[in-house]
Formats: C-alpha cells, sequence, structure tokens
C-alpha cells in the first residue's frame, strides 16, 4: 500500500548528489545478520523513495518472510513468546522497518561519571551475538529486541543540524548508544549519506562505535575529519569464547587500519575486560599490538557494567557459574546507575595493570573509562581524565 507523494526538504549542507547517490546504492549483505523475518512498520514504505529502500534491501534477503505490519510501530512487533531467551534470539533473527520520530536525544546517564551527550539512531539494537550484551538490558531492548532500520534517514539528519545549530559550537553526535554503528551499512549505505553530511557542517562531528569489518563504503568519502570512528577490539582469545556471530577481532583491527589510511580519526575501545586465565598477558599483547600498530587519538577501558535482566540472559547462555557472574556475586552491590560491576578492587588492579601497558608504548596517547565510578579514578589518580572518553570530542 502506497503513500502519498514523497516531500523532501533538502539535508542542511548536504551536497545535492548524495540524495542519487543514496537512491543508486546496491545493497551487500550484512555480515553475521541473516534474518528470517522482515517486518514492514509502520511509515516503513510512506514515500517512493522509502519503499525503494526497504524492497532493495529485502532483495538481499530472498529466503526471509516480508510482512507488512503499517498499523504497528517499530518497537510493538509481537514476537511471540514471552520468554525472555526465546525474545532475544526471536529478536536478532528479525529485520524490522520503520521510522524514528525522536531519534536525537541527550544521554543523561547518573550514578557514574559518563559525560552526558546527544546521540541519533538510524538503526536500532544490533544483529551480533555478544553473549554479554549490555544493551540486551535495556528498557527499549527487553520489549522490542529486533534489529531496526529507521527509513527517516533525513529527517533524523535535520534533527542532528537543528540541535547543533541551536548549541552553536563544535558537538560530537555520538552513534552507538543503542546500536552497532555500522553493522547494518553494507545494507543500508546510510554513510555515504552522514559523513558529507557531518563533513558540510559548521558544528555537528560524528562519532561512531562498531564491531563491523565492513568499511568499504567509508574509504573514498571526504569527511573533512568530522567523523571519528571507533571500535570496540577485543583479545581474539575473548572474542572466540564471548562474541559468537560477531566479525573477527583481526578483521576489526585490519578494518581500522584501512579507516586510518584513508585518513579518519581513530579510537579504541577495549570492553567489556573479562578476567580470563592469565589475563595479564592476553590484555598486555593485544594492547600492544593496537598501540603501535595503530595511529590512535584515544583509547577507552571497561568493565562489565550489566544491568540484572541482561545478566540473566547472559546466563542462561553461559550457565550460572560463568566467570562474569562470579565477580558480580563478589561485589557489595550494584552501582548507583543500576548497572553491575566487578569489585571495585578488581576494577582498580586491572585499569592499572593495562594503563600500564598502554603507556610503556604510547605514553602521550589519551586513556578514559567508561561508564565507570568516580571513586575508580580517585584511586588510579585520573580524575583530570574524567569525561575523557569515547563518545565525545
Amino acid at each position: 500500500m502506497m503513500g502519498s507523494a514523497e516531500q523532501t526538504l533538502p539535508i542542511p549542507d548536504l551536497p545535492a548528489s548524495t540524495a542519487g547517490e543514496q537512491m543508486s546504492y546496491k545493497p551487500r549483505p550484512a555480515a553475521c545478520f541473516r534474518p528470517r523475518r522482515i517486518i514492514l512498520a509502520r511509515g516503513s514504505v510512506d514515500t517512493p523513495r522509502r519503499r525503494a529502500l526497504v524492497e532493495r534491501i529485502c532483495a538481499v534477503y530472498p529466503s526471509a518472510e516480508v510482512i507488512e505490519r503499517l498499523d504497528v510501530a517499530h518497537n510493538r512487533i509481537d514476537l511471540g513468546t514471552t520468554d525472555p531467551l526465546k525474545l532475544h534470539c526471536r529478536g536478532k533473527r528479525t529485520l524490522v522497518f520503520g521510522e524514528h520520530r525522536s531519534a536525537v536525544r541527550q544521554s543523561t546517564e547518573a550514578g557514574n561519571t559518563c559525560p552526558n551527550y546527544w546521540h541519533f539512531s538510524p538503526y536500532g539494537y544490533c544483529p551480533y551475538g555478544c553473549h554479554y550484551c549490555y544493551l540486551a538490558g535495556t528498557r527499549g531492548v527487553r520489549f522490542s529486541p529486533t534489529v531496526k532500520i529507521f527509513v527517516n534517514l533525513d529527517e533524523i539528519l535535520r534533527g542532528v543540524d537543528r540541535v547543533a545549530g541551536r548549541l552553536g559550537r563544535p558537538t560530537a553526535f555520538y552513534l552507538g548508544k543503542l546500536q552497532d554503528g555500522l553493522a547494518l551499512e553494507p545494507l543500508t549505505g546510510f554513510m555515504r549519506t552522514m559523513v558529507p553530511f557531518f563533513a558540510a557542517h559548521p558544528f555537528a562531528r560524528l562519532t561512531l562505535l562498531t564491531k563491523s569489518a565492513d568499511v568499504r563504503n567509508l574509504l573514498d568519502l571526504d569527511h573533512r575529519y568530522h567523523t571519528i570512528l571507533s571500535w570496540t577490539v577485543t583479545p581474539p582469545e575473548i572474542a572466540e569464547r564471548y562474541e559468537p556471530r560477531t566479525p573477527r577481532a583481526a578483521d576489526r583491527v585490519e578494518a581500522m587500519k584501512a579507516c586510518a589510511a584513508a585518513g579518519y580519526p581513530i579510537r579504541a575501545v577495549v570492553m567489556p575486560i573479562l578476567p580470563v586465565p592469565r589475563w595479564r598477558t592476553v590484555y598486555g599483547r593485544f594492547l600492544e599490538e593496537l598501540a603501535t600498530a595503530l595511529p590512535l587519538s584515544r583509547i577507552t577501558l571497561g568493565g562489565i557494567c550489566i544491568y540484572d535482566s541482561a545478566r540473566q540472559l547472559m546466563e542462561r547462555k553461559l550457565g550460572a557459574g560463568n566467570i562474569i557472574s562470579d565477580r558480580l556475586d563478589r561485589a557489595a552491590s550494584g552501582g548507583g546507575d543500576g548497572r553491575r560491576r566487578f569489585p571495585i578492587d578488581d576494577r582498580v588492579a586491572i585499569y592499572r595493570h593495562l594503563i600500564g601497558a598502554i603507556r610503556r608504548h604510547r605514553p602521550d596517547l589519551p586513556v578514559g573509562l567508561c561508564l565507570e565510578e568516580h571513586q575508580v579514578f580517585e584511586a588510579l589518580g585520573m580524575t583530570g581524565a574524567i569525561g575523557c572518553c569515547n563518545c565525545v570530542l
């Protein structure tokens, strides 16, 4: 059922050629993602341009069942079960197209040192299979754990423009808080629009977090250093055990090298740091590779910080006696932000060791800590680094 004729407004400062390129983009399969069902939710095919995008992506998965639910919002899709693990697994195999009318928001964390920042959502959730996924415990994902593509990218970028214009200073807009920033890029080609938009904008800057290794759509773009790319990376030994259906650690590092060669500022996020056997050697060797092989502009470290609902899902996959839950049980209580973490003494000891390993190879590299508490910075003598982390400029 086709909506009324499309009315478009030019995205501020976006080169006119970009819209045509978006329309001619040929989707490719996204790594580690093979949806069984594709659901067309409210707004997904309201205009010819939206319908064309949806049809091109659906053609990539000819065996997937396509269901029209044009009367239902993207976050109200019934997956036919209330069991949390079954809901989680079905959601990872379900792709939903919809529109997001409040995609540009400000993070308002409390109970930790996270600097409040602006973020936006052209996607929802993530197709990857990390056992420890913190997103699985957030309210929106718990009740709507489907992988989502929002078709109103032009409206979303106009929202970014409005906020950036009101602030009137260079401001980071983070893509990666509620999704993986690049996992679905082979399907959508959205970066072919977003990178030129941020490159031309006087104030808006893109900071993006991903585990994807597919960066082909980025390498030929004129980014003007207004797009900062960051990867969540972890030693191969960790990725193989705790990150199924996720691009290999070595492939992520190669993607970082390719983007650095294309002139993008690049960062690394090593999170969650897990106390596996010989963790000092495992992480020390990996950090040495990152520090010496990549021109990182910043590195951020972080431990497990997980909501109880996400922990329950993790234990359904790994068993209650896993090494993550064992350390969580030793912690006194949840943090002031409602997340569970390892005991503070353990976190301080881990950070001190790993920061030392980084400093031996890159003594001037800025190091941040993600979603940490003030007393951890104090114990490490790092209070001056509070707020200097991945999501901000």
